[in-house]
């Protein structure tokens, strides 16, 4: 069942399966706007689980009225609770921006916000609930 729920301080989760996807079966994420983040749980098949909790895409979110547009700019963090947080995707970004699919500004702009980040994912322990939440932000899942 595909779900959309509106926070009150201004994001958007969905929940949604994922037919056809050999690793995952369903997809749980929030568009964070304020941030440029998209926060993603994935519930994997059998043998291809992965060690994560949370998966953060660098992304700018366009909200107007009830459209929202995302556009990823490829570098995305891996969550592990508690313990470190991963930049992962620095060759897509510099690819995409060698290629011309991004400008300078905004591979610069997603360096700014992977940065921003880390480092208050870093000052809460690695803890993606905590960080948020010290910015407003209460997110629930599944």
């Amino acid at each position: 069942m595909d779900v959309y729920t509106l926070a009150p301080w201004g994001g958007l989760y969905m929940a949604r399966p994922a037919p056809g996807r050999p690793q995952f079966h369903y997809l749980e994420s929030w568009l964070l706007p304020s941030l440029s983040l998209r926060a993603t749980v994935f519930h994997w098949n059998p043998g291809h689980e992965r060690e994560q909790d949370f998966y953060l895409d660098v992304a700018s979110i366009a909200v107007h009225g009830d459209t929202w547009r995302t556009e990823d700019h490829y570098l995305d963090m891996v969550v592990h609770t508690g313990d470190r947080t991963e930049l992962v995707d620095v060759d897509e970004l510099l690819e995409a921006y060698r290629i011309g699919l991004l400008s300078p500004e905004t591979a610069e702009r997603a360096l700014h916000t992977a940065v921003s980040a880390i480092d208050g994912l870093a000052r809460h322990g690695h803890d993606l609930h905590a960080w948020l939440g010290s910015n407003g932000m209460e997110l629930s899942w599944r």
